[in-house]
């Protein structure tokens, strides 16, 4: 499995590089003055938000990230070269926190977003810069200062327009991969999605929605009960929750009453989402069946769909209402 989504990293940037003494030696100029140069500065430790990643996997192998020190200065004075920077990359939706205090230090919620987590030492002044009209020789300059060394824990929520909730088998990964290109693992046994999938579903005049699938939801997982709970995160962020209802089940008012009661145990804030419901496997259900499940959805208030992602019957109007919830003004 490939997927992470909480990783635990040191980062240091790099110390400055330390000031000089020097003096000028030049012909008929036994004693010149002082000419020792600065320390360079070093690197700083960046992160960088990306479109290119939806995971901290690659953080599993490298924990600790050090960036270059400053060179020392020269006579002359000659200025030392900076150390470089490090440029880490990161999922877009890394949040950042110090793993000592747990303070929330970054949210980094947008394409080519950064963050400066460490700065580098400033470099030593040289001697040059202590002379003075009664100190016309100094014979000392400072040393680099130390760069910043902090432990981080990052943490990363997904981004996506909508939230698929629902039991597992309900239907959300032949859903998603019949609305999107993203083709998650299906199989007519629970838990089948292990990790968090996103899709990007094109409609029509350009108009896209990004949507995330977690893994379906069993009662009890607020407590620790299946695997659901641990990736609720990653629909915090989304516009709107759609409830994928298995139409075909014993009890499917009961099923998604179920989901509601998690999901308020997890973050009563996620109810307040706006939200839509959609009835699944309607080609499994006659006509009569349908309309009884249609009216006791409405009781809800929520716009309420039957559909089939098997056979993508009903999906085209259920994406348009999804995307009018997510774009209509307050």
């Amino acid at each position: 499995m490939n997927f992470v989504d909480e990783v635990e990293i040191t980062v240091e940037s790099g110390d400055g590089g330390a000031g000089c003494v020097s003096f000028r030696r030049e012909a008929r100029v036994p004693k010149g003055g002082p000419d020792g140069g600065d320390g360079g500065r070093g690197g700083d430790i960046v992160f960088k938000a990306t479109a290119n990643l939806n995971t901290l996997y690659h953080f599993r192998k490298a924990r600790i990230f050090k960036s270059e020190n400053g060179k020392g200065g020269q006579g002359t004075n000659k200025t030392g070269k900076s150390g470089r920077e490090t440029v880490i990359n990161v999922p877009v939706g890394t949040i950042f926190f110090d793993a000592e205090t747990g303070l929330q230090l970054a949210d980094l919620t947008e394409k080519e977003a950064t963050w400066t987590a460490a700065k580098g030492g400033r470099g030593g002044l040289g001697n040059a810069r202590f002379a003075t009209s009664v100190r016309q020789a100094p014979r000392f300059a400072q040393p680099g200062e130390k760069g910043e060394r902090r432990r981080l824990l990052l943490e990363l929520k997904l981004l996506a327009d909508v939230g698929l909730v629902g039991k597992p088998n309900a239907g959300k990964s032949t859903f998603l991969s019949k609305i999107s290109s993203a083709r998650p693992k299906i199989a007519d046994y629970p838990f089948t999605t292990l990790v968090p999938q996103l899709g990007v579903v094109e409609l029509s005049d350009e108009r896209t929605l990004v949507v995330a699938d977690i893994p379906g939801l069993i009662e009890g997982a607020h407590e620790g009960i299946g695997m659901g709970i641990e990736f609720l995160r990653h629909i915090e962020r989304t516009g709107t929750l759609l409830f994928v209802i298995d139409a075909n089940s014993d009890d499917p008012f009961a099923d998604y009453q179920a989901i509601k009661d998690e999901l308020y145990h997890y973050k009563e804030q996620l109810l307040d989402k706006k939200s839509v419901i959609a009835l699944n496997k309607k080609d499994m259900l006659d006509d009569d069946r349908q309309d009884e499940l249609l009216m006791e959805f409405k009781q809800t208030g929520l716009a309420v769909h039957a559909i089939s992602a098997l056979t993508g019957e009903g999906l085209t109007v259920l994406l348009e209402e999804v995307y009018g919830q997510i774009h209509c003004s307050e």
